[in-house]
């Protein structure tokens, strides 16, 4: 069921975004060269425990998980798409690097994801980030009322495609409120015009998440959570919780 969020509940959502911001900011300015990647769990926990937020990633197992997801940060490095579980792995010169958070505040739940580079950057890099960051800012751009989930699933799949990218063929966007994951699922690839109506006071987390190599299988690490790419090229991932209104999308995990 897709619930419409009034406009109290959406600011309470903002507070759990500014949250989910401030966690990202952290780990993004923990992150260099030697640091281990539970270090930058270890700074976002920081962040959430200050404002009073739990969250909704630590302890969460969802049907294809083998084991509850153990850390408040997905990170997700160089080949790995996304769900990377946060271990000893020390950061090294010219990573790429996704993290993926979300926090729960007073009942309600932002999501946001970051992608960057440690130290000097590979060729290629920077214009994967820069591709999924212009993909994010498509679908968030379609995210009007009269639109629907199919227009959003098209921009973000239109910029994939120019840049010649693979985006993984199962996972996407989706709902978010009282939950991280609600109804409905928002697709990286679709037609406009199809799906759910969008309007006034639906939230959505919209993620995109693009492989460099241009393929949209993916293989699941032995600990069945992290995805990486098949051809071992890189990967980014960014993502917003946005809210469709009247006056146009508004995103609700800034700081």
């Amino acid at each position: 069921m897709v619930e419409i969020k009034s406009d109290t509940a959406l600011a309470a959502m903002r507070e759990a975004g500014r949250v989910v911001a401030h966690a990202l900011a952290a780990v993004r300015e923990a992150a260099a060269v030697g640091v281990r990647l539970h270090e930058l769990d270890e700074a976002a926990r920081t962040v959430l425990a200050r404002a009073g937020a739990r969250s909704p990633f630590l302890g969460y197992r969802p049907s294809f998980a083998p084991v509850p997801f153990p850390a408040v940060i997905c990170a997700s490095v160089n080949d790995a798409v996304a769900h990377g579980i946060p271990g000893d792995y020390r950061l090294r010169d010219g990573d790429l690097v996704s993290i993926d958070c979300g926090a729960e505040l007073d009942g309600w739940t932002g999501d946001a994801a970051i992608s960057f580079t440690v130290g000097t950057p590979r060729p290629g890099d920077l214009e994967l980030i820069a591709a999924t960051q212009q993909a994010l800012d498509a679908g968030i751009a379609a995210a009007t009322p009269g639109h629907r989930i199919g227009d959003i699933s098209h921009a973000i799949s239109t910029v994939a495609r120019k840049a010649d990218c693979g985006m993984p063929a199962d996972f996407g966007g989706h709902g978010i409120g009282r939950q991280m994951h609600e109804d409905p699922h928002v697709p990286n690839h679709g037609r406009p015009g199809r799906g759910f109506p969008l309007r006034h006071g639906l939230t959505l987390a919209l993620e995109p998440m693009l492989m460099a190599g241009g393929r949209n299988d993916y293989r699941t690490d032995p600990d069945g959570w992290t995805l990486r790419t098949i051809d071992g090229s890189r990967a980014a991932h960014i993502e917003h919780t946005v809210a469709i209104t009247e006056d146009g999308p508004r995103i609700l995990t800034l700081p």
